[in-house]
Formats: C-alpha cells, structure tokens, sequence
C-alpha cells in the first residue's frame, strides 16, 4: 500500500472514531445550516480538523480541499476531504455515512480512501494499482443490461424545479428498466459499492468535489466507468454523474440522456 494511502487511512480510522464516539449523544450536537438541506455539524469540524492534522504530521507542504476549510495551502499534491459525507443521516443516527479523502497530483487523481467507520470497511486504490476493500481486489460486478441491474441514487438536495422534473424523470425511467433502485445518503458510499459489485450502478445531481473525488478513482480501478451525462470528466465540476459497470454505464447514460439535454 502507498505511504499516502497508508495515511489516508489512518486519518480516516481517526475522523471516524470521532464520529461514532459522538453517535449516542447527538441530542448534544451543535448544528448550523449552511443552506437548505446542508447542515455541519461539530462532529463534521473535528473529523476534518482531526484529518488535517495527520497529513500535516506527514506532509506539511501539501494543499488540502476540504468541505468545511475550504481550500488550504498551494502544492502540486492536494489533498480533497469530506470529513462526514452523510451528515444528515448522521444527524439522524441512521447508520450509513463514511469518511472521504482523495489525493490528487497536478489535478490527477492518485490515491482514494474511503471509510464506513460502522462497518469498519476501508474501500481504497492508487491509480494504476486497483481497488482493494480491507486490502482484498474488488472489480465492479459481470451486469451487461439493466435488466436485473440493482442502481443506486442519491436525491439532490439543493436543486431548482427544473431540474427537480429531469431527475424524476430519470428515476421513473430506471425503475422501470431495472431490478430495483436504493438510496443511501453517502456518494462515497454509493461509488465504492459499485467498485465492490454491489451495486451495478449510480447516478446523482449536483455533487461536490469532496464526495466524488475518492469514489471515481475506486470505481476506475475496479474496472468501473464514470463520467457526465455528456462522457465527459466535467462532472468534477457540474457534480451530474453517471457511473457502473461498462455496459450498465453505457445502457443507463443513454436511458437518461433524453432527461439530461434539460439539466
């Protein structure tokens, strides 16, 4: 495993023992809504201080990304952390979040820690070396149709009516066409269990850099595709993604590319 993995996950087994030594006093918890249907938590701040402070005791020079700092520092290594992704399941003690950190060099992505604390899973890959889960290779899984496909999703949270009407029109669409469609709260989450072949495939809206960062290089090593609605890598910043297996990938960007000429 790379040093920076190594790290990686060390800060993230560390973010996560803060979060479930919280879980059972959340009535406690101070809360702020950064916007509708965004909230940060205190626990969402010391995960992230508490992840920074271990790439800082190994890599000081290094920029880091983070949802609640912001951008820190300019270096050819960033560092790109979502300290809670599912806070408001968090918030709601329901028991599916994760913690996500991606190092990217010159704006390529290398290495991808995700963590389930709940579980105690750690999905993880450097770029040209695959995929592990608890250091054992994961590929995406055999689906070549949607038919008997189980999907992920994630519902957008911050979104007009417009599009609101496109993705409801894309969830109609994949009902129809496949086995079944389940939503968890975590993006990371969603990525990684597409690697892991649980699910055959996801797409979501409106997206963050910090919740996709890790996933889309987990999923590629695993043997996943990912991309916009339009193929393209702009789904960094748009945050409109579509990923699966190759041909589940294929199959679903075209059953709703009728709905994302509206987006």
């Amino acid at each position: 495993m790379h040093g920076m993995v190594n790290i990686g996950v060390r800060a993230a087994r560390r973010a996560g023992e803060i979060m479930v030594r919280q879980i059972n006093r959340l009535e406690s918890l101070e809360v702020v809504e950064k916007g509708r249907n965004e909230f940060v938590s205190a626990v969402d701040r010391a995960a992230e201080e508490a992840i920074i402070e271990v790439i800082r005791d190994h890599y000081p020079d290094h920029a880091i990304l983070g949802e609640e700092s912001g951008s820190l520092g300019e270096h050819e290594y960033q560092w790109i952390i979502d300290p809670l992704d599912g806070t408001t399941n968090y918030l709601h003690g329901f028991p599916v979040f994760s913690v996500s950190i991606a190092v990217a060099r010159s704006g390529t992505l290398e290495h991808g820690v995700v963590y389930d604390p709940l579980r105690q899973e750690i999905f993880t890959a450097s770029r040209g070396e695959g995929a592990q889960l608890d250091g054992r290779r994961i590929r995406v899984s055999k689906r070549i149709s949607l038919r008997r496909a189980l999907l992920a999703t994630g519902f957008p949270y911050r979104i007009t009516a417009d599009r609101a009407d496109a993705y409801l029109q894309m969830l109609r669409a994949v009902l129809v066409e496949t086995a079944g469609v389940r939503r968890l709260g975590s993006a990371a989450l969603d990525l990684c269990y597409v690697a892991a072949g649980r699910v055959d495939g996801f797409w979501e809206l409106g997206l963050q850099k910090w919740d996709l960062a890790a996933g889309t290089l987990i999923i590629r090593e695993a043997g996943g595709r990912i991309s916009d609605f339009n193929g393209t890598d702009a789904f960094m910043d748009s945050g409109d993604i579509v990923a699966g297996t190759p041909k589940v990938y294929a199959a679903l960007s075209k059953l709703l590319a009728p709905y994302a000429r509206s987006l």
